[in-house]
């Protein structure tokens, strides 16, 4: 998938709109627009990519730190915290 029809580059960019809770100049986190639970919020990284082993490691080393900021501030006791990475594990 190119960067031009990524539907997260194009959040990233502001043509999609979301709702914004964190953005660095490595990564950017939303809202779900169909959360699963309290505080459902996606974390990614503004690196156009398709696996997870192909994000730079200083994106990858802000991504945890961001999501554990959002399980505080949504008081998250239980929570999951998830990367699929191909069809087959259910990325879409």
């Amino acid at each position: 998938m190119s960067a031009a029809s990524c539907i997260f580059c194009k959040i990233i960019k502001g043509q999609i709109p979301s709702h914004k809770i964190y953005d660095s100049n490595l990564v950017y986190a939303f809202l779900d627009i169909g959360p699963l639970s309290k505080g459902h919020a996606l974390v990614i990284p503004k690196f156009h990519t398709q696996f997870m082993h192909e994000v730079p490691d200083d994106a990858l080393a802000e991504i945890l730190p961001v999501a554990k900021k959002i399980a505080k501030v949504v008081g998250g006791e239980n929570y999951n915290i998830l990367q699929n990475n191909g069809r087959l594990a259910h990325q879409a």
